[in-house]
């Protein structure tokens, strides 16, 4: 889609073109007007005009001679000469002496040009400009210059648009789009029938995973004009042009009609509104709500004219907005399962050039739970160190080690751990890796590393799964805690003492912990009971506990005793296999980083029989 752009000038352009006029009309027509008509002649011509008896008025003066001519009144000068005999001659002459009246234009004419003209020119172009842009501004009722205007991104259809081509890993939500571009193609066919599209459609997910994308999809698909606006550009700092911006901007949809407008972030606008127990609910956001409401109402069903909007908050909008009528469906807009990865990464890597040895599928495993924006970054993260290394082609160990970037950032070049810190870190590691490899239903280990990342992580070790996982079992779960701590379990095991690097295993294992008590029923205390909601599913999924005192505290004991049944049961697996432990630690000490074949291979070294 190509966007069209109105060039606008600023105000004092036009201004300045004025005051440049009036500075050329005084120069050059000013003294054009106030210039004397005397005609200068030679002292030659003088003599012979007083022969000839023609000259009429004579005014002698130091540095001229000012005369006229008896018959036409002209003014003439001429420079004065040594002539003592001059006076006598013009008497002979029949010239009278007096003062020269030279002819100039009129002063009030003068006046008038010079002054009263250009400020009428300067305030009449003033005027008009100021009509002109009021217009604009949505009437004349908008406050300042352009700001009652939508200001909306305009694009008109495009042979390079987006299609749906171009948007990968959302099957289902493309599907419930194609409706629309089919009635924008094809309206007879649902007018014929008395059915009528939906007014509105809301596109809901987390960030990142291309709602605006597949907005400009559908316009392109469609090839109709596609109107783009953000919910935070309806908010102005005057009362009224909120309002007045949702008005010009359906105005110019129903002028294009059919065309798409897409509102994103309206949460910004569409929130509920105040109940009264506020501090009102009059506010400028509630006006530009109650205006956007009364467009929709507004809209038949068979305009031509298509809204979409996308929020991550969908929990957060007013429900006169979401109803029947207004937003009439919802198109849930996810992360990518594990084959619309995998169709995503492709996407993107069209720009660059891959080796023959990627895998799309491995480094789709590798980043469960990116979303498309994710995983075009870790695409442009490949190329940029391919480049880095001199080369052009995209390899495998590019797209990994990217992925590892984005996870835990870049690798510290300048972080020089001792030897102790590096033992430690090296069993801390194999021990989370050992504890999931000797326990059923976990992911197995994709690489271990030992190296310090800008993250703060002085080490990580990758699990990746199989394929995705929509559910998770109680066993699954309390195993995945026990893997949490088997870093500090490791700790404990071998050195007799605990560090700080187990901190984010701390964090992470509690709130799986937290989760399963409080969320997932699987407490034989509380059974089935809700004792958390979670807020804000798709921007990091904030809870918060509806329970009383006492029961908080009896949650935290659960969570205590559960997290440490778990590290405790790391432990017993660590200290039946310590040989391992060990000699599984002294390989990564030494080689820093270590895959998955390298450490299942030594794992299962001497367990042929």
């Amino acid at each position: 889609m190509k966007e069209v752009k109105s060039p606008r000038k600023p105000l004092l352009y036009y201004y300045g073109i004025v005051l440049l006029m009036i500075f050329l009309f005084n120069i050059l027509v000013t003294p054009l007007l106030s210039r004397n008509q005397v005609t200068e002649v030679d002292y030659g011509t003088f003599m012979d005009m007083i022969d000839e008896k023609q000259i009429g008025v004579v005014q002698v003066e130091d540095t001229q001679i000012i005369f006229t001519d008896k018959e036409s009144n002209q003014v003439y000068t001429t420079g004065p000469m040594e002539d003592p005999t001059l006076t006598q001659r013009l008497h002979e002459a029949d010239a009278q002496f007096g003062r020269v009246i030279t002819e100039s234009a009129s002063p009030l004419l003068t006046w008038f040009l010079t002054i009263i003209l250009p400020v009428l020119i300067f305030f009449g172009l003033g005027q008009y400009m100021s009509r002109k842009l009021m217009n604009q501004a949505g009437g004349k009722n908008a406050m300042s210059f352009g700001m009652g205007k939508s200001n909306a991104k305009v694009y008109v259809p495009s042979t390079q648009g987006i299609r749906f081509s171009d948007v990968a890993g959302e099957d289902e939500a493309k599907e419930s789009l194609q409706e629309i571009v089919d009635y924008l193609h094809n309206p007879q066919k649902y007018t014929e029938a008395g059915a009528s599209m939906p007014k509105g459609i809301l596109l809901v997910g987390p960030p990142g995973t291309g709602k605006t994308m597949l907005a400009k999809a559908v316009a392109g698909e469609a090839n109709v004009p596609f109107f783009s606006i953000s919910g935070s550009e309806f908010v102005e700092m005057f009362v009224g042009m909120g309002a007045s911006k949702v008005r010009d901007l359906f105005k110019q949809a129903k002028e294009k009609a059919p065309c798409i407008v897409f509102i994103d972030e309206i949460d910004a606008i569409g929130q509920k509104r105040n109940s009264g127990g506020g501090y009102g609910g009059n506010d400028e956001r509630e006006q530009t709500l109650n205006q956007l409401l009364t467009e929709m109402d507004g809209f038949e069903g068979n305009t031509g004219v298509i809204i979409l909007a996308a929020t991550n908050r969908p929990e957060s909008l007013d429900p006169a907005l979401t109803r029947p009528g207004r937003f009439d469906r919802r198109v849930p807009v996810e992360l990518p399962d594990l084959k619309g990865r995998e169709e995503i990464l492709k996407v993107h890597a069209k720009k660059i050039k891959t080796g023959e040895d990627v895998d799309f599928h491995t480094v789709a495993r590798m980043a469960a739970g990116a979303s498309g924006a994710e995983l075009a970054n870790i695409i442009n993260e490949a190329a940029l160190r391919a480049v880095r290394n001199g080369r052009v082609i995209v390899t495998q160990a590019d797209l990994e080690e990217s992925i590892e970037v984005v996870i835990a950032g870049y690798q510290k070049k300048n972080a020089v751990l001792s030897d102790q810190e590096k033992r430690v870190v090296a069993y801390h590691e194999i021990g989370h890796a050992l504890v999931a490899a000797r326990q059923s239903e976990s992911a197995p280990v994709q690489k271990i590393t030992i190296i310090p990342r800008t993250s703060g992580a002085l080490g990580y070790t990758m699990q990746v799964e199989t394929g995705d996982k929509y559910l998770m079992s109680k066993e699954e779960l309390e195993n995945k805690i026990a893997t949490y701590t088997g870093g500090r379990a490791a700790e404990e095991v071998v050195f007799g003492q605990i560090t700080t690097g187990a901190s984010n295993d701390i964090e992470q294992a509690t709130k799986l912990a937290r989760a399963m008590i409080t969320r997932y029923g699987m407490s034989d205390e509380f059974d089935m009971v809700a004792m958390e909601t979670v807020q804000n599913q798709y921007l990091g999924g904030d809870t918060s506990l509806a329970c009383s005192a006492d029961t908080q505290r009896e949650i935290d004991r659960k969570v205590v005793e559960l997290v440490r049944q778990q590290h405790e049961k790391a432990k017993k697996i660590l200290e039946d296999d310590r040989g391992k432990l060990d000699e599984l630690a002294r390989f990564l000490y030494e080689k820093e980083t270590i895959t998955g074949e390298e450490f299942m291979e030594i794992l299962k070294g001497g367990e042929k029989e």
